[in-house]
C-alpha cells in the first residue's frame, strides 16, 4: 500500500489478492488503524511469488527493510540464547547466540541469558561435560580446575572413555529435551547394576546424580510435573500501549518470560499484535510441542499457525490448572512491563522537554550520539560512539574506532579522526543523521568537533560538550557550546542533565572497555614479537593453535612444544616472557 510521496504504508500477503485487497475498502472497519491507513492509500503495488512460504519470507523481509507505518514489527537488539552441543568426538556444551552451524545440536530458545547459563551450570554439575573451546581442548596436557571441582570428566587427557562420555552426553540431551523421568530410570538401573558388582563408589556416584537431579527439578524452576514444551503467548493493551509477553516452558520447567513491544503498527490492537508476533517469532525460532494463546481469536490464530507457518503444534486456550497459572503469570508480567514502560516514557518525555528548553532547540532530540576518547598514557587509543534513540540506548548501533596515525595522547586528533569517520558517511548520505551530538570534553574537543562538522557540511546539527565540574562531582557538569556562548550549568536536579549523564556515562564505559581490550592485545602481541626466534610465521601459528593471544599466555611449556617449529628452549622463552 503506497501513500503520498511514495511512502510505503503497509505490506501484506494473500492467496486471493482480490478478496484480500477489497476487504480493506469496506464501509465499516473494525480496526481504527486500518480505517486510518485506507484514507492515505494512493495506489497498491503487487509482487507474485510461487508459494505461501515465499510470500511469508518476502513479506517479513520487506517489513524489516521498509518499516511501514501500519505494519507490526517485533525486533530487539538481542537474539534469543540457546544451549549448544557441538558435533565433536567429545561434544562440548556451551551457551550460544547466533546462526546455527551444521553438525551441532541446539536447544532452546531460552527467554533470558540467565535461564540458559543456569541450565548449562546444572548440566555441568550433573553430567560433567566439557565447556572449553576446541583450541584449548586439543592442547591440554593435564586436567583443568573444572575437573578438580568435579565439573568435567577431563576427556582432553583421556580420563574418561569415549563410551562413558557418550553416555553422559545422552543423559544431558535427555535433560535438555525435558525427559527427566527417563534419566532417573536409567541412573537407577546403573546404580543397581554397580551395586550388584559391589562397585559401591560407582553406585554412590549414580545415587548422587539422581539426588542432584531431583533437587534441581524440585528447587530451580516452576514445574508442571509433565515432560512437555509449551510457549504461552499473551497480548495485553493498557492505555494505548500493547505488549506481547512470551513465557517458555521446557521439559515442564518454567524458564521465565520476555515482554516485547512492537516497533511499528500505528493504532494496532492486542489481537493484531499477537498474531503478528506468532508469524514473525516462529519463522526464526523452533516451535514447541504446544502453544497456549491468550488474548486473541483462537480460531484465527490456529489458522495462521497451522496453515501459513505449517508448524506441527497444538494451538489451544489454557485448559489445565498449570496452564492457567502460567497464563495468569504471563498476563501479570505483561501488565507490569507496560506499567514500567509508561513510567519510563513519561520520565523520558520530561527529560527531553527539559533538555529542549535548556538548549533552546526547536524540537526535542529523538536521536542523540555521544563520543568519548580513552587511552592509557597515549597507548591503545579508542574512541566510542554510543546512540540514544526511542527512549533508550540503542546498543546495536554503538561503534568503536581504533585510533592510529596521531601523536600519543593527542585527544584532539583522536576526536577529529573519530568524527570524520562517523559523519563522513552521513555527509555522503549513507548513515543516520542525529539530532544532537554530545562530546565528552571541554572547549578544545568541542572546537575540533565543530570544525569537522563544518568541513562535512553538517554544522546545522546541534552539538555540545559535557565538561566535568568542580572536583569531577556529578551534577556540576558544564555544557560547552561551539558558538561561543557561556557554559551552562543545569544543576544536579535538572531532568535534562540526567539524560545527558546517562548517555555520557555509557560512552565512557564503552570506550574504556574497548581500550582495555586493545591494550591487552597489543601488550601480549608486542611481547611475543620481542622474543628472539618469534617471527610473523611462528606468531601466527601460535595464535591459530591456541585460539588467540590469551590462549598463548595460558599455555604450558609442554603445550607450546607441540606447536610446529617451537622447540623446548623457545617454548620456555615464550612461557617466561609472557609471565614477567
Amino acid at each position: 500500500m503506497i501513500g503520498a510521496d511514495e511512502e510505503v504504508l503497509y505490506v501484506g500477503k494473500a492467496k486471493n489478492l482480490k478478496r484480500r485487497v477489497s476487504s480493506y475498502f469496506q464501509k465499516n472497519h473494525t480496526s481504527p488503524r486500518i480505517a486510518l491507513m485506507v484514507t492515505r492509500i494512493e495506489r497498491v503495488d503487487t509482487t507474485v511469488v510461487r508459494s505461501e512460504t515465499e510470500a511469508l519470507i518476502l513479506e517479513n523481509n520487506l517489513i524489516k527493510s521498509l518499516k511501514p507505518r501500519y505494519n507490526i514489527l517485533f525486533r530487539d537488539d538481542k537474539s534469543y540464547p540457546y544451549i549448544m552441543l557441538s558435533g565433536d568426538a567429545f561434544p562440548r556444551i556451551a551457551y550460544y547466540r547466533g546462526a546455527f552451524a551444521k553438525g551441532s545440536r541446539y536447544f532452546g530458545p531460552f527467554p533470558s541469558s540467565w535461564a540458559a547459563r543456569e541450565s548449562v551450570a546444572l548440566i555441568q554439575r550433573m553430567f560433567r561435560l566439557r565447556t572449553c573451546e576446541e583450541s584449548v581442548f586439543a592442547n591440554r596436557s593435564r586436567p583443568c580446575l573444572l575437573h578438580q571441582i568435579k565439573r568435567c570428566t577431563a576427556p582432553c587427557v583421556d580420563l574418561v572413555s569415549p563410551e562413558d562420555y557418550a553416555r553422559d552426553v545422552r543423559m544431558a540431551t535427555l535433560f535438555l529435551e525435558g525427559r527427566h523421568g527417563e534419566i532417573v530410570d536409567q541412573l537407577g538401573v546403573q546404580m543397581q547394576q554397580a551395586a550388584e558388582r559391589f562397585a559401591y563408589e560407582e553406585a554412590a556416584f549414580f545415587r548422587d546424580q539422581i539426588r542432584a537431579l531431583q533437587t534441581v527439578l524440585h528447587k530451580q524452576f516452576v514445574d508442571s510435573g509433565r515432560d512437555e514444551d509449551v510457549d504461552i503467548v499473551v497480548a495485553v493493551e493498557v492505555a494505548g500501549v500493547v505488549c506481547v509477553n512470551l513465557a517458555m516452558v521446557r521439559g515442564g520447567r518454567h524458564l521465565g518470560d520476555r515482554p516485547q513491544f512492537p516497533l511499528a503498527g500505528e493504532g494496532l490492537g492486542a489481537a493484531d499484535a499477537l498474531l503478528a508476533f506468532i508469524e514473525q517469532h516462529y519463522q526464526e525460532h523452533p516451535a514447541p510441542t504446544r502453544l497456549v494463546l491468550v488474548g486473541a481469536p483462537l480460531d484465527e490464530a490456529r489458522h495462521l499457525v497451522d496453515e501459513t507457518l505449517d508448524l506441527r503444534m497444538g494451538v489451544v486456550a489454557p485448559r489445565f490448572e498449570a496452564e492457567k497459572a502460567w497464563a495468569d503469570m504471563a498476563d501479570q508480567n505483561a501488565r507490569l512491563a507496560i506499567e514500567v514502560r509508561l513510567r519510563e516514557s513519561g520520565r523520558v518525555t520530561d527529560q527531553l522537554e527539559a533538555l529542549r528548553m535548556a538548549l533552546d532547540l526547536q524540537d526535542p532530540p529523538q536521536r542523540i550520539e555521544c563520543f568519548d576518547i580513552s587511552h592509557t598514557m597515549g597507548e591503545a587509543t579508542v574512541a566510542s560512539c554510543v546512540v540514544w534513540e526511542g527512549g533508550g540506548m540503542k546498543k546495536s548501533e554503538y561503534r568503536r574506532f581504533n585510533i592510529s596515525g596521531i601523536e600519543p595522547g593527542d585527544d584532539y586528533g583522536a576526536m577529529r579522526q573519530a568524527l570524520t569517520r562517523r559523519y563522513g558517511k552521513v555527509a555522503a548520505g549513507e548513515g543516520v543523521r542525529p539530532d544532537l551530538i554530545l562530546i565528552d570534553g571541554g572547549k578544545g574537543q568541542v572546537g575540533v568537533a565543530h570544525e569537522v562538522l563544518v568541513e562535512l557540511g553538517l554544522e546545522s546539527i546541534a552539538m555540545l560538550g559535557v565538561a566535568k565540574g568542580e572536583a569531577r562531582k556529578a551534577g556540576l557538569e558544564q555544557l560547552v557550546f561551539a558558538d561561543g556562548r557561556e557554559p551552562l550549568v543545569l544543576g544536579g536536579e535538572h531532568a535534562g542533565l540526567h539524560l545527558i549523564q546517562t548517555v555520557r556515562d555509557e560512552a565512557h564505559r564503552f570506550a574504556i572497555t574497548g581500550m582495555r581490550a586493545r591494550r591487552a592485545k597489543t601488550r601480549i602481541g608486542s611481547r611475543l614479537d620481542d622474543i628472539p626466534g618469534i617471527g610473523p610465521t611462528r606468531r601466527k601459528k601460535l595464535i591459530e593453535t591456541f585460539g588467540g593471544l590469551a590462549g598463548v599466555k595460558n599455555a604450558t611449556v609442554e603445550d607450546l612444544c607441540r606447536v610446529a617449529g617451537v622447540n623446548r628452549k623457545l617454548a620456555e622463552a615464550i612461557y617466561n616472557a609472557l609471565r614477567d
